[in-house]
Protein backbone atom coordinates (compact mmCIF):
# COMPACT_ATOMS: atom_id res chain seq x y z
CA UNK A 1 0.00 0.00 0.00
CA UNK A 2 3.05 2.26 -0.27
CA UNK A 3 1.64 3.81 -3.44
CA UNK A 4 -1.48 4.83 -1.53
CA UNK A 5 0.53 6.52 1.24
CA UNK A 6 2.58 8.42 -1.36
CA UNK A 7 -0.60 9.47 -3.17
CA UNK A 8 -2.19 10.74 0.06
CA UNK A 9 1.00 12.67 0.86
CA UNK A 10 0.93 14.34 -2.55
CA UNK A 11 -2.68 15.34 -2.01
CA UNK A 12 -1.80 16.81 1.36
CA UNK A 13 0.72 19.18 -0.18
CA UNK A 14 -1.13 19.84 -3.43
CA UNK A 15 -1.38 23.57 -2.66
CA UNK A 16 2.41 23.88 -2.85
CA UNK A 17 2.36 23.14 -6.58
CA UNK A 18 1.30 26.64 -7.58
CA UNK A 19 4.30 28.02 -5.71
CA UNK A 20 6.79 25.57 -7.16
CA UNK A 21 5.62 26.41 -10.68
CA UNK A 22 7.07 29.90 -10.15
CA UNK A 23 10.60 28.47 -10.02
CA UNK A 24 13.03 28.37 -12.93
CA UNK A 25 16.76 27.98 -13.54
CA UNK A 26 19.30 26.59 -11.08
CA UNK A 27 18.52 26.33 -7.39
CA UNK A 28 19.25 24.54 -4.14
CA UNK A 29 16.99 22.84 -1.65
CA UNK A 30 18.22 22.83 1.95
CA UNK A 31 17.16 20.01 4.23
CA UNK A 32 15.05 18.03 1.77
CA UNK A 33 15.88 14.74 3.55
CA UNK A 34 13.22 12.36 2.13
CA UNK A 35 10.68 14.91 0.87
CA UNK A 36 12.34 16.90 -1.94
CA UNK A 37 10.26 19.63 -3.53
CA UNK A 38 8.78 18.57 -6.89
CA UNK A 39 10.14 21.55 -8.78
CA UNK A 40 9.48 21.93 -12.54
CA UNK A 41 11.44 19.50 -14.72
CA UNK A 42 13.12 22.43 -16.46
CA UNK A 43 14.82 23.40 -13.18
CA UNK A 44 18.28 22.21 -12.21
CA UNK A 45 18.37 21.54 -8.49
CA UNK A 46 21.08 20.56 -6.00
CA UNK A 47 20.63 19.41 -2.42
CA UNK A 48 22.28 20.73 0.73
CA UNK A 49 22.02 19.40 4.26
CA UNK A 50 23.87 19.35 7.55
CA UNK A 51 24.53 15.64 7.11
CA UNK A 52 25.27 13.21 4.31
CA UNK A 53 22.76 10.63 3.13
CA UNK A 54 24.62 7.89 5.00
CA UNK A 55 24.51 9.90 8.24
CA UNK A 56 20.80 10.60 7.76
CA UNK A 57 20.15 6.88 7.33
CA UNK A 58 21.66 6.27 10.77
CA UNK A 59 19.92 9.16 12.53
CA UNK A 60 16.52 8.48 10.98
CA UNK A 61 16.21 4.69 10.73
CA UNK A 62 12.43 5.02 10.41
CA UNK A 63 12.84 6.56 6.92
CA UNK A 64 13.29 4.08 4.03
CA UNK A 65 16.87 4.71 2.76
CA UNK A 66 15.83 4.87 -0.89
CA UNK A 67 13.68 7.93 -0.13
CA UNK A 68 16.54 10.02 1.28
CA UNK A 69 18.07 12.37 -1.29
CA UNK A 70 21.73 12.35 -2.25
CA UNK A 71 23.34 15.44 -0.73
CA UNK A 72 25.53 17.62 -2.95
CA UNK A 73 26.64 20.12 -0.29
CA UNK A 74 27.23 19.56 3.43
CA UNK A 75 26.03 22.84 4.96
CA UNK A 76 25.76 23.69 8.66
CA UNK A 77 23.63 26.83 8.59
CA UNK A 78 24.14 27.46 12.30
CA UNK A 79 27.92 27.46 12.04
CA UNK A 80 28.63 28.74 8.52
CA UNK A 81 25.37 30.01 7.08
CA UNK A 82 25.19 29.36 3.33
CA UNK A 83 28.85 30.25 2.81
CA UNK A 84 29.20 27.53 0.14
CA UNK A 85 27.17 29.77 -2.17
CA UNK A 86 28.26 33.15 -3.47
CA UNK A 87 26.10 36.27 -3.34
CA UNK A 88 23.29 36.26 -5.93
CA UNK A 89 24.49 32.95 -7.39
CA UNK A 90 21.18 31.04 -7.43
CA UNK A 91 17.90 31.44 -9.26
CA UNK A 92 15.98 29.98 -6.33
CA UNK A 93 16.37 28.34 -2.94
CA UNK A 94 13.93 26.04 -1.14
CA UNK A 95 13.84 26.02 2.67
CA UNK A 96 10.96 23.83 3.78
CA UNK A 97 10.62 23.04 7.48
CA UNK A 98 14.24 23.87 8.27
CA UNK A 99 14.03 27.24 9.96
CA UNK A 100 12.34 25.89 13.09
CA UNK A 101 15.39 23.70 13.69
CA UNK A 102 18.15 26.30 13.38
CA UNK A 103 19.78 28.28 16.19
CA UNK A 104 19.52 31.67 14.50
CA UNK A 105 16.43 32.00 12.27
CA UNK A 106 16.92 35.72 11.59
CA UNK A 107 20.41 35.09 10.22
CA UNK A 108 19.01 32.22 8.14
CA UNK A 109 16.56 34.60 6.45
CA UNK A 110 19.42 36.99 5.67
CA UNK A 111 21.41 34.16 4.09
CA UNK A 112 18.51 32.89 1.99
CA UNK A 113 18.07 36.25 0.31
CA UNK A 114 21.81 36.85 0.00
CA UNK A 115 22.38 33.84 -2.24
CA UNK A 116 19.55 34.41 -4.74
CA UNK A 117 19.86 36.85 -7.61
CA UNK A 118 17.61 39.90 -7.95
CA UNK A 119 14.31 38.56 -9.26
CA UNK A 120 15.12 35.12 -7.87
CA UNK A 121 12.82 33.11 -5.61
CA UNK A 122 12.95 32.03 -1.99
CA UNK A 123 10.58 29.24 -0.94
CA UNK A 124 10.19 29.09 2.83
CA UNK A 125 7.79 27.19 5.05
CA UNK A 126 7.41 26.31 8.70
CA UNK A 127 4.99 24.14 10.65
CA UNK A 128 2.02 25.91 12.18
CA UNK A 129 2.07 24.80 15.81
CA UNK A 130 -1.72 24.52 15.93
CA UNK A 131 -1.51 21.46 13.66
CA UNK A 132 1.61 19.74 15.04
CA UNK A 133 2.99 18.23 18.22
CA UNK A 134 4.19 21.76 19.14
CA UNK A 135 0.60 22.79 19.90
CA UNK A 136 1.18 23.16 23.65
CA UNK A 137 4.47 25.04 23.28
CA UNK A 138 4.64 28.83 23.64
CA UNK A 139 5.19 30.91 20.52
CA UNK A 140 8.72 32.17 20.02
CA UNK A 141 8.64 36.00 20.23
CA UNK A 142 10.61 38.05 17.71
CA UNK A 143 12.48 39.73 20.58
CA UNK A 144 13.98 36.35 21.44
CA UNK A 145 15.00 35.73 17.82
CA UNK A 146 16.43 39.23 17.45
CA UNK A 147 18.52 38.76 20.59
CA UNK A 148 19.90 35.50 19.19
CA UNK A 149 20.83 37.30 15.97
CA UNK A 150 22.46 40.22 17.76
CA UNK A 151 24.43 37.83 19.96
CA UNK A 152 25.59 35.83 16.94
CA UNK A 153 24.18 32.58 18.32
CA UNK A 154 25.42 29.49 16.47
CA UNK A 155 24.16 26.67 18.70
CA UNK A 156 20.71 25.70 19.95
CA UNK A 157 20.80 25.81 23.75
CA UNK A 158 19.55 23.02 26.00
CA UNK A 159 16.69 25.26 27.14
CA UNK A 160 15.10 25.08 23.69
CA UNK A 161 15.00 21.29 23.89
CA UNK A 162 13.82 21.34 27.51
CA UNK A 163 10.93 23.49 26.34
CA UNK A 164 10.19 20.78 23.76
CA UNK A 165 10.25 18.09 26.46
CA UNK A 166 8.02 20.02 28.87
CA UNK A 167 5.30 20.43 26.25
CA UNK A 168 5.67 17.37 24.03
CA UNK A 169 7.24 14.65 26.22
CA UNK A 170 6.65 15.70 29.87
CA UNK A 171 6.99 12.09 31.06
CA UNK A 172 10.74 12.45 30.50
CA UNK A 173 10.98 15.02 33.30
CA UNK A 174 10.52 12.39 36.00
CA UNK A 175 13.89 10.71 35.56
CA UNK A 176 17.38 11.57 36.72
CA UNK A 177 19.36 14.59 35.53
CA UNK A 178 21.63 12.26 33.58
CA UNK A 179 18.71 10.67 31.75
CA UNK A 180 17.16 14.07 31.05
CA UNK A 181 20.45 15.31 29.58
CA UNK A 182 20.61 12.18 27.45
CA UNK A 183 17.16 12.97 26.07
CA UNK A 184 18.22 16.57 25.36
CA UNK A 185 21.25 15.24 23.50
CA UNK A 186 19.01 12.89 21.49
CA UNK A 187 16.77 15.79 20.50
CA UNK A 188 19.81 17.80 19.45
CA UNK A 189 21.14 14.88 17.43
CA UNK A 190 17.83 14.64 15.59
CA UNK A 191 17.66 18.46 15.37
CA UNK A 192 14.14 18.72 16.78
CA UNK A 193 12.16 21.97 16.71
CA UNK A 194 13.94 24.77 18.55
CA UNK A 195 11.52 27.59 17.66
CA UNK A 196 7.75 27.67 17.38
CA UNK A 197 5.31 29.75 15.33
CA UNK A 198 1.78 29.71 14.06
CA UNK A 199 1.07 31.07 10.57
CA UNK A 200 0.38 34.63 11.73
CA UNK A 201 3.50 34.96 13.87
CA UNK A 202 5.70 33.32 11.23
CA UNK A 203 4.62 35.88 8.67
CA UNK A 204 5.27 38.60 11.28
CA UNK A 205 8.72 37.09 11.87
CA UNK A 206 9.50 37.29 8.16
CA UNK A 207 8.26 40.87 7.88
CA UNK A 208 10.27 41.92 10.95
CA UNK A 209 13.40 40.25 9.55
CA UNK A 210 12.92 42.00 6.20
CA UNK A 211 12.56 45.35 7.98
CA UNK A 212 15.71 44.67 10.00
CA UNK A 213 17.77 44.14 6.85
CA UNK A 214 16.04 46.76 4.70
CA UNK A 215 14.72 44.08 2.35
CA UNK A 216 11.63 44.53 0.21
CA UNK A 217 10.89 41.11 -1.29
CA UNK A 218 7.52 40.50 -2.92
CA UNK A 219 5.30 37.68 -1.70
CA UNK A 220 4.07 35.88 -4.81
CA UNK A 221 2.29 33.03 -3.10
CA UNK A 222 1.40 32.01 0.45
CA UNK A 223 -0.80 29.51 2.21
CA UNK A 224 -1.43 29.51 5.95
CA UNK A 225 -2.36 26.84 8.42
CA UNK A 226 -6.10 27.32 8.14
CA UNK A 227 -5.96 26.17 4.54
CA UNK A 228 -3.08 23.70 4.68
CA UNK A 229 -4.01 22.30 8.10
CA UNK A 230 -0.30 21.94 8.69
CA UNK A 231 2.01 24.82 7.81
CA UNK A 232 2.76 28.30 6.56
CA UNK A 233 4.14 28.03 3.00
CA UNK A 234 5.32 30.94 0.87
CA UNK A 235 7.29 31.99 -2.20
CA UNK A 236 9.09 35.35 -2.21
CA UNK A 237 10.73 37.20 -5.08
CA UNK A 238 13.88 39.14 -4.28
Amino acid sequence: MRWLKDYVKKLRFHYRGKGYRLLAGHGVEVGALHQPAPVPRTCRISYADVMSKSEAMVRFPEIPPHKIVDVDYIVDIDQRGLSDFADESLDFIVFNHVIEHVANPVHAVKELFRVVRPGGMVVISAPDKNYTYDKKRPLTPFAHLLAEYQQGVVDVTDEHYLDFIRAVEPRLLGGSEALLQQEVNNLRNRREHAHVWDSVTFREFLDSSFDLFGMRPRCLYEVGGRRSRFEYFSVWQK
